[in-house]
């Protein structure tokens, strides 16, 4: 008779040799390893497990390779595959996860990151993955990142001896530049997905498509499309020196919203942020605004408690008004209850209309991959639908809201044109509002000197078409945005 033999239970804790490889993990790479595995299985956010416990214990210098290994892992992850997967005895096998990903992270060590000793990552990359309980994996897990080490180093050797002239830097290899490069070649070389860049390639063509690909492979940059400081180093034109970090393209969206404020004289104007959270345009808002009455809602409870914490840090946002609230599923009586940050009362609007409206609306993020790598991995066609239908809904709901001359920007971080000109398009015909012409809008911000008037004269160029924004990655140093500024009579 045959025994059975039980499988050892987690709450046991790892065995000896698991516990020996532990102890043998740098914390950076151990913290990384956690992090990845829980943003692959869908239970985290890269930007939010990276500011946790996870890495409060780190020291500085650990939690910022913990971070490069989690951003550079997903931004690259794609292309990493695809060069791992040349060195396995069987290239068609499905590896199991904790393998893949050890693979990954030792990928990118070895391509990516110069200042790391290959035996470094060969060492460590067994014991993780020893400690992953999957110490059967070590063998083919050393022999593989031998290969690619040793086929680096071959790489970077026959380049030394080419003129640079005829080199191109590909992440850390050099190779020979093609005349040509196909969609698919740098949607696999750049670490995207095949689909999306088609896309892309097929609404903004080829070389915009490869430019999108490239920033999304970098670390963001803060951009310089703003007119920062004067000649006395003082900040002429940004928020102040408590001022919300926030991409160029984020902050622009939320100029933009705050110049197309319609005049109103004979009472306080009314302004409504539909989507806030996380309330950094908000913020902006409010400071431009002063003397504007601020509403600020969104659908989650938890995500609206943050903005409010966040506001309360802004002497100039105290005036903000908070509420959670489904844009698009109150009727055209709008009865909530909202909360002040001065006191603790609570008071109710009904029938309210607004002069001006930001819905900045959920999207896809595809204009944001830089900064949100995983959205490539999770993301899918058909949510592509789903997405513009929930978008039309909100969209219909603010505009009912919004009163006689007063104006309402649209706006998404998304590349798609589905969510932006789309949605725009759909809602149009039984809203009773016009399109107003971003073009003017964007030249009176550089007029105001916040804008510099070079940028603003080739946004207006290059950015604005049908009257509406559309800034894409790599042509400029920030984030993808659309925006439209609607009217009504």
């Amino acid at each position: 008779m045959k025994r059975s033999v039980r499988a050892r239970p987690a709450s046991a804790g790892p065995t000896a040799s698991q516990a020996e490889a532990i102890a043998k993990i740098a914390p950076a790479r151990a913290a990384a390893f956690e992090i990845l595995t829980l943003v692959g299985a869908g239970k985290g956010h890269s930007d939010e497990l990276l500011h946790s416990k996870r890495t409060d214990v780190l020291s500085p210098e650990d939690r910022n390779l913990a971070t490069a290994l989690v951003m550079g892992v997903l931004r690259w992850q794609i292309a990493l595959d695809a060069r791992v997967s040349k060195l396995l005895a069987r290239p068609e096998q499905r590896l199991a996860e904790p393998v893949a990903l050890v693979l990954r992270m030792g990928a990118f060590q070895l391509l990516h990151m110069d200042r790391i000793p290959a035996h470094a990552v060969l060492n460590e990359s067994v014991e993780i993955c020893r400690a992953a309980g999957q110490p059967h994996a070590a063998g083919m897990m050393n022999a593989v990142l031998r290969k690619l080490a040793a086929e680096k180093a071959t790489i970077q050797k026959g380049n030394e001896s080419k003129p640079t002239s005829q080199n191109r830097v590909v992440g850390h290899a050099v190779r020979g530049a093609p005349l040509i490069e196909s969609p698919g070649a740098f949607a696999e070389r750049l670490g995207h997905p095949l689909w999306l860049v088609e896309r892309w390639a097929a609404a903004y063509g080829r070389a915009a498509a490869l430019a999108i690909c490239e920033y999304g492979q970098h670390e963001p940059g803060r951009g310089a499309i703003f007119v920062e400081a004067d000649g006395d180093g003082a900040d002429a034109t940004a928020v102040g020196e408590d001022a919300p970090q926030m991409d160029d393209g984020s902050r622009l969206v939320a100029e933009i919203a705050a110049a197309a404020m319609p005049s109103v004289s004979d009472r306080v104007a009314r302004v409504w942020d539909c989507c806030a959270a996380p309330g950094g345009k908000t913020l902006i808002l409010a400071w431009r605004l002063e003397g504007a009455e601020i509403l600020a809602t969104d659908v989650s409870a938890k995500r609206l408690a943050q903005t409010a914490a966040r506001l309360r840090r802004y002497a100039y946002a105290q005036r903000v008004r908070c509420a959670v609230m489904d844009a698009s599923a109150a009727g055209e009586k709008l009865e909530i209850q909202l909360k002040t940050h001065l006191e603790d009362q609570r008071v109710v609007e009904r029938d309210a209309e607004f002069d001006l409206i930001l819905c900045d609306v959920p999207c896809s993020g595809t204009g944001t991959l830089a900064r949100n790598p995983e959205i490539r991995h999770r993301l899918r066609v058909e949510d592509m639908a789903r997405q513009a239908e929930r978008q039309r809904a909100i969209l219909s709901g603010a505009l009912r809201r919004l009163a006689p001359g007063g104006r309402l920007v649209y706006s998404t971080c998304s590349l798609e044109p589905e969510e932006n000109e789309r949605v725009v398009e759909a809602v149009l015909p039984e809203a009773e509002v016009r399109r107003i012409p971003i073009g003017p809008l964007i030249a009176k911000l550089a007029d105001a000197g916040v804008l510099r008037q070079d940028v603003a004269a080739g946004l207006i160029d290059s950015s604005v078409r049908d009257g509406a924004l559309r800034m894409l990655p790599g042509a400029h140093d920030c984030d993808g945005f659309f925006a439209a500024v609607l009217q009504r009579a």
